[in-house]
């Protein structure tokens, strides 16, 4: 008895449909809900995802809630680069001389 319990296994949780394109907040969290869902490969995030999805359907908790119930999730996959964003510059003489020989070469291409 207790080898066909080891050998039965929880069921793998299945992706809800339950999207409502007329609410719009609730159609951008389905939209992150699904991405995450699809991204996963771990059963209890699944199942972690779907209920957390089914309560903001059911009105049961917000989104800002749903969301932050969420974000261990979301954070998963990525690397963090904590917060850092490069911006490369360029001198507006060193652009127009880029775009002149671009089109130069391009002219003379054909």
């Amino acid at each position: 008895m207790t080898e066909e319990s080891k050998n039965i296994e929880t069921p793998i949780p299945e992706k809800l449909l339950i999207d409502d394109p007329a609410n719009f907040l609730f159609h951008a969290a389905y939209n992150t809900y699904s991405e995450l869902f699809d991204s996963t490969k771990n059963n209890k995030a699944k199942q972690d995802l779907n209920n957390n999805i089914e309560s903001l359907k059911k009105n049961k908790i917000d989104c800002s809630t749903f969301y932050r119930n969420i974000t261990q999730h979301r954070n998963m996959g990525r690397s963090t680069d904590h917060g850092r964003f490069t911006l490369n510059t360029q001198r507006k003489r060193d652009w127009r001389k880029k775009s002149q020989r671009q089109d130069r070469i391009k002219r003379h291409k054909k």
